[in-house]
């Protein structure tokens, strides 16, 4: 097997869906010796921010000299970038060794009552078990989907974290803030502390209880850990953080946008909660060298260019916020494509206002990806007079947009973290003189 064999195996689970649930991961982590039980960690899970969250941690455990494992989802590069170790992804022989040994225990499975394990299952699998190999001092852990059902929770880990939460994939969540709430609050594990950075009220009652019926410790950014912003621009984010134990003022952060400052404040918390001493140096460090594509990801600045992967109602608002922060005035063209299941009238009704030059729609190469001239049909009636053209190849969409947009003008290519990922292989080739990589791995 080769590593595009090991790959065309990995993605030909696929079909299998997203079936969440703990039996079957269980039992394939069980074939594999727990490994899941050979390493610390920290899990992340959340609506939007775990992977930016994940990243800020990863990198100040990193600056403190620790060896510091990072699993993410999706991937925006390659598919390796799921699962790396200080900032550098699994080496592909070393993936297709360990594929080897997840497929023949997926294999033994296929015949049992459990059935069979999705891509999902099969991938955490992996990562957990090249983590039990390379002996990390410590595991960041994003989950996929959810949290209670999804295939990381076999982890006990040292901390748990939760972002915030809102509606997304309510027709495996729940339809409700409350219900989606109790998914992810299903990461909470007895006596274990838990951070989250939720603001949502009734989000909140749910993960009190939560941890009230487990007994775990809870603490909230806003109430416990806060922070105050003092400055967003093209440079970074720079904010104040308080906690029951230090005071931390002019904290910079590399990443961009002011929800940033509030992602770097949980991992901070979550940071102070892990039983190791803290390093205020190590920790500043890391939060100024956190590197995470896709994730308002500078391109150019002149003409500025910005990637995006918000793909969420309020992740878009979001993405809204800082682009209106960042522009400084200047005129934007917009790529957009975005996947079918997600809520496409809502996510173009924030976006397409914002374009002042020009509006081009795609699609990602995905099976989920959304009909081009179905979503410029809608995304026409926020126009207004900026015209909308249908441009299906990511690529040439993105080559198009670029050749139209004036020095001193802007572009944002948005929508999905699929049509992101193909965008920026293209931009790496048009400005090659930008950052593109990722210290510490990649979602």
């Amino acid at each position: 097997m080769n590593y595009q064999e090991a790959l065309d195996w990995i993605h030909s689970l696929y079909r299998f869906g997203a079936n969440l649930g703990l039996e079957r991961v269980t039992r394939l982590m069980e074939l594999l010796g727990n490994p899941q039980q050979r390493f610390r960690s920290v899990h992340i899970a959340g609506t939007n921010g775990k992977g930016s969250t994940a990243a800020f941690l990863a990198a100040m455990l990193q600056a403190e000299g620790l060896k510091v494992g990072l699993y993410t989802s999706p991937y925006i590069e390659a598919f390796t970038n799921r699962m790396a170790i200080n900032g550098v992804d699994i080496d592909k022989d070393h993936l297709v060794a360990i594929v080897k040994k997840v497929k023949a225990a997926v294999e033994e499975m296929r015949n049992s009552n459990v059935g069979q394990p999705t891509e999902f299952e099969v991938v955490t699998a992996l990562a957990f078990t090249y983590f039990a190999m390379a002996k990390p001092d410590w595991v960041v852990v994003e989950v996929g989907m959810g949290g209670r059902l999804d295939a990381t929770n076999v982890i006990t880990p040292d901390v748990a974290v939760i972002t915030n939460i809102s509606l997304e994939h309510t027709q495996v969540l729940g339809s409700t803030v409350a219900a989606i709430a109790g998914e992810k609050a299903g990461i909470i594990k007895p006596k274990i502390p838990v951070v989250t950075a939720a603001a949502d009220e009734e989000a909140l009652a749910v993960i009190r209880q939560v941890a009230a019926v487990k007994g775990s410790p809870l603490y909230q950014v806003d109430k416990d850990f806060t922070y105050r912003l003092q400055s967003v621009s093209l440079e970074g984010t720079v904010f104040s953080y308080k906690s029951p134990w230090r005071e931390l003022a002019d904290v910079r952060a590399s990443l961009l946008g002011r929800h940033q400052a509030r992602n770097a404040a949980l991992a901070l918390a979550a940071r102070e909660l892990m039983p190791l001493p803290f390093r205020e140096r190590a920790a500043r460090e890391g939060l100024l060298r956190t590197r995470w594509p896709g994730r308002l990801e500078l391109s150019s600045r002149r003409p500025l260019v910005l990637v995006d992967g918000a793909h969420n109602p309020d992740g878009v608002l979001v993405l809204r916020t800082a682009l209106q922060e960042l522009l400084g005035g200047r005129r934007l063209h917009l790529v957009i494509g975005i996947l079918a299941d997600k809520a496409v009238d809502e996510i173009l009704g924030v976006l397409v206002p914002l374009a002042t030059a020009g509006v081009i729609i795609t699609a990602p190469q995905n099976p989920r990806a959304a009909d081009p001239n179905l979503v410029a049909e809608l995304a026409g009636r926020y126009a207004g007079e900026v015209p909308v053209e249908v441009i299906p190849d990511v690529d040439l969409a993105v080559k198009t947009a670029v050749s139209r947009t004036r020095p001193e003008e802007a572009l944002c290519v948005c929508g999905s973290l699929y049509t992101v990922s193909e965008a920026r292989e293209t931009l790496k080739i048009l400005y090659p003189q930008a950052n593109h990589g990722c210290d510490d791995g990649s979602d």
